[in-house]
């Protein structure tokens, strides 16, 4: 089985590709196959997203292109871009994987959803096309107060954990 744990900047050659839904690009861990069939085994960092394009180099120096796959999704457009944003809320509110593209929302097929956001005003219309959800506030690189990747330390990346010390603050003139 081939083994991945790497990713590497975009290349414009790859030696293999991996063609995955949104569901299994999330995972850090996964056995899965190849396009070509064979066997691959992922063990990369934890909460990054896979996504369509980016590289993955092999152990045994293979690069490995990641595609999304089509599949299942509702379409959402609004008559007005108020209408719109008011169904983005509501699918934010209820923490729902969302795609944004200009004047339309896109979810994974859910017929609860599909009511609501229909119920909203929403014209929905379900296709079959690759899922490229946004990443989330903290982008994929969520880090707590006190540790960045692998030193214990806060660091540059992130937000640093800042909103979740709920502490009193501290301004130049001590405490407030």
């Amino acid at each position: 089985m081939l083994i991945v744990t790497k990713r590497i900047a975009v290349q414009s050659d790859h030696d293999v590709e991996l063609i995955l839904p949104f569901d299994q690009r999330q995972k850090s861990r996964l056995r899965t196959t190849l396009a070509d069939g064979e066997e691959v085994g992922l063990f990369l960092e934890r909460g990054q997203i896979l996504r369509d394009g980016e590289c993955l180099r092999a152990d045994d120096g293979r690069v490995v292109v990641v595609r999304a796959s089509p599949e299942k999704i509702l379409h959402i457009t609004c008559a007005s871009d108020s209408d719109l944003m008011r169904v983005a809320y509501h699918l934010g509110n209820r923490h729902v994987a969302l795609q944004v593209g200009q004047g339309w929302l896109r979810i994974a097929d859910d017929y609860v959803l599909k009511e609501m956001v229909e119920g909203l005003g929403a014209h929905v219309e379900c296709l079959e096309a690759p899922f490229e959800p946004e990443a989330g506030a903290y982008g994929g690189h969520h880090h707590h107060a006190g540790e960045a990747e692998g030193n214990g330390n806060a660091g540059a990346e992130g937000h640093g954990g800042i909103i979740h010390e709920f502490g009193q603050r501290r301004t130049k003139a001590g405490r407030i």
